[in-house]
């Protein structure tokens, strides 16, 4: 797969559209979402929001914890801490965020985040996810 090619989201999250944010990838406890910067996502010195930042963070961290549990319908975010390195990018500019996970239990999941602004680190952040199961219809319906 071209990691560079956004693809569809593999759930919708209307709050992700409405930034723009495009999904690149997801696997194996990797994920990768990006976004091209617009007069929108810039704070008071024109530089990338650190709303945005962190929120694409989320997203990537999330992501990639899930893709290692294929019964998992969601993730909450229990703790998140963010280490602003240099602006995250002006107008125009194309970010990419990048999660992995690095250790998991039966709930919940540990992972670190990244932003890119071309070849420069602009953000890094760990997180800790508490993951959410689909509901099993047949045993719901076997009770009802």
């Amino acid at each position: 797969m071209d990691t560079s090619k956004p693809q569809p989201f593999p759930s919708e999250i209307p709050f992700l559209h409405d930034l723009g944010v495009e999904f690149i990838r997801m696997g194996d406890g990797e994920a990768q979402v990006a976004l091209t910067l617009s007069e929108r996502h810039m704070n008071s010195w024109n530089v990338a929001h650190g709303g945005i930042i962190m929120t694409l963070l989320d997203v990537a961290m999330s992501m990639a914890g899930r893709s290692l549990d294929p019964d998992a319908r969601g993730g909450v975010t229990i703790e998140m801490k963010t280490s602003f390195l240099q602006p995250g990018g002006h107008p125009g500019a194309r970010i990419v965020a990048k999660g992995k996970a690095f250790h998991r239990a039966r709930t919940i999941c540990f992972c670190e985040g990244e932003v890119w602004n071309d070849d420069k680190l602009a953000a890094k952040a760990m997180g800790t996810f508490k993951y959410l199961k689909r509901l099993d219809v047949a045993k719901k319906l076997e009770h009802e």
